[in-house]
């Protein structure tokens, strides 16, 4: 909560927060409001079609969460969103989520 209360998402900044699970990584943008519940403006995860095909045959966790930040920045690219603020959701920076970060960079947003 400590890292949570920190970080919000406008209109202009989004939030990219991310989820991981022992098999899958998530990682969505969203706006927080004033007041109510966040309003989520696209996702990826390693469960996404598109990228089933090129994470069959990677090897561990780490390559397959960077081609989840890609593929989330070109979603958001295609929506126009270039800017966002990283919402760690409280886990460390390395490993996956690391790799998220990376992915998302190489894909064009600017955190």
């Amino acid at each position: 909560m400590r890292v949570r209360k920190k970080v919000s998402g406008s209109p202009e900044r989004p939030r990219l927060c991310i989820y991981k699970s022992i098999k899958h990584i998530y990682a969505q943008i969203v706006i927080d409001p004033p007041i109510g519940s966040c309003k989520v403006l696209t996702g990826a995860s390693t469960l996404s079609p598109e990228i089933q095909e090129k994470i069959k045959n990677s090897k561990g966790k780490i390559s397959k969460a960077k081609e989840v930040g890609k593929l989330l920045a070109e979603r958001a690219k295609k929506l126009g969103i270039t800017k966002v603020t990283f919402d760690r959701a409280g886990y460390k920076y390395h490993g996956r989520i690391k790799a998220v970060a990376e992915g998302t960079r190489e894909g064009g947003l600017e955190f």
